[in-house]
């Protein structure tokens, strides 16, 4: 599969936002474990500093106790044991408030709350002077509680550690990962940036060197341009001395046969007079031609200048009325609809529509009125079919002139429109076969398209596409 550079280029940039986004992503996650597991290292701490505090307390208060009971020195007794609750359930509830959202030490504290009033009981007992076995029996049972409370202690500090070691495990597994992760981002990265950078040069040296074989081809298509005007130029000056040096021999043949007929026609055979008349016909027939071809070459040459907004619809009523005439005499029947202003040369256009016209009435059918119908669609280029793609988005105005006429064979659509064709003998229809070949020199030099469809019997259809505006301003050739 064959990729376009700015396709290769979006590609890389997207793999590299990828790559850049999933590294973002484990940094976060690092991040965030991080800050996870130096909050709960904190927490643990913060616990295991309130629990030393009441095991410390509790410890120094059953060593008071011991002191006094062997000295008998009550200056073992301060601060007394209340005073060190006080102490203590300060400590409790400030466990209580960091250990909220873990259900488990909730559970241990309230075995340690149990614990710790046992505890106070029995230090309480022990401030005062042991002098029954039983009180001595209350002090050892002090020793275990004080045991067994440690061991609680102890259970608590082992689930803050397993807590600190879980959150350390899950931040080294994303450690370990990210280091890769953001080695391998930044080579993928830096191999883009590269990759981009030289098929970005690449491509900036092949469009200067297009551009500059543009400009090239440009100035070569100009000096072309140029040329072909000028050829063109002196070809229609070659067409106006042709016709008008072929002119001068016709004069004097056409002069010349009149002279002898006027002369020498009563002492001439009869071969000899229809011989002359053949003549003096061709001469007639080739004057025609050297006037259509005239008319020919000077057909469709339009110049900025000569651009307007045509009105079609007074173009269309100014043709009728030239046509005015032969229209009653041939009781032909026209109707079109409203019709557009498109920009192009009012002359040619008049040239145009009169020849189409004229086409229809010469090849009416002699068993029906003729009826000539126009109407008109705007179209985009797009949906035309026939227009190269960057024409897509101009704007067409697309003219039918239909007729019932005699019609042709579809076969014939392209030669009609070639100069000096003609479709029916010269004995059947006047004419030199010129009027179409115009119509399609005209239309191409407003960047349109003409066809024809025939149906033999039937009628004929003249299609007529052209676009609305002028956008070329180069004289058309």
């Amino acid at each position: 599969m064959h990729f376009s550079v700015h396709k290769k280029i979006r590609i890389g940039f997207f793999i590299a936002f990828t790559v850049i986004v999933i590294a973002s992503i484990f940094s976060y996650l690092v991040a965030k474990n991080l800050l996870e597991n130096a909050s709960r290292l904190n927490h643990a701490i913060e616990v295991s500093k309130r629990l030393e505090v009441i095991t410390r307390q509790l410890k120094d208060a059953e060593a008071a106790i011991r002191g006094y009971n062997l000295t008998k020195d009550s200056s073992f007794l301060n601060p007394s044991m209340q005073e060190r609750s006080i102490s203590i359930e300060r400590e409790y509830r400030l466990l209580r408030k960091v250990t909220a959202e873990n259900p488990v030490q909730q559970r241990h504290l309230d075995t340690l709350r149990d614990l710790l009033n046992i505890k106070y009981r029995q230090l309480l007992t022990g401030e005062k002077k042991v002098t029954s076995d039983k009180q001595r029996n209350s002090v050892k049972e002090g020793e275990r509680s004080m045991d067994r409370l440690d061991r609680k202690v102890q259970d608590m500090l082992h689930i803050e550690e397993t807590q600190v070691h879980e959150k350390s495990k899950l931040f080294h597994f994303f450690s370990v990962l990210w280091v890769p992760v953001i080695f391998i981002s930044s080579l993928v990265a830096i191999f883009i940036g590269i990759y981009s950078y030289i098929t970005l040069t690449k491509e900036i040296k092949l469009q200067l060197h297009i551009e500059s074989r543009m400009k090239s081809y440009q100035r070569d298509l100009q000096q072309n341009i140029s040329l072909l005007n000028k050829t063109n130029q002196e070809l229609e000056q070659f067409a106006y001395v042709a016709s008008h040096d072929l002119q001068e021999p016709l004069r004097k043949i056409s002069t010349f046969s009149d002279r002898l007929q006027m002369k020498y026609r009563e002492q001439l055979p009869p071969d000899a007079t229809q011989l002359i008349d053949r003549m003096v016909s061709a001469v007639s027939r080739m004057r025609v031609l050297i006037n259509d071809l005239l008319v020919f070459s000077r057909a469709g040459r339009i110049t900025p200048e000569s651009i307007t907004r045509v009105d079609m619809n007074v173009l269309l009523q100014e043709v009728l009325s030239d046509l005015e005439v032969t229209l009653e005499e041939k009781n032909v029947a026209v109707k079109y609809d409203q019709l557009p202003v498109i920009e192009g040369s009012d002359t040619s256009f008049h040239q145009l529509f009169q020849n189409l016209l004229a086409n229809a009435i010469k090849f009416a059918s002699p068993d029906r009125p003729l009826q000539i119908n126009i109407h008109h669609q705007i179209v985009q280029g797009k949906e035309l079919g026939i227009v190269k793609e960057n024409r897509w988005e101009t704007t067409f105005c697309r003219i039918n002139i239909e007729d019932n006429g005699i019609g042709f064979d579809q076969a014939y659509t392209e030669r009609i429109f070639l100069i000096f064709q003609r479709l029916h003998g010269i004995s059947e229809y006047t004419g030199t076969g010129i009027g179409l070949a115009i119509c399609k020199k005209i239309v191409d030099s407003h960047n349109g398209f003409i066809m024809a469809y025939g149906y033999p019997d039937q009628g004929a259809t003249f299609v007529i596409i052209l676009p609305l505006t002028q956008t070329n301003t180069e004289e058309h050739i």
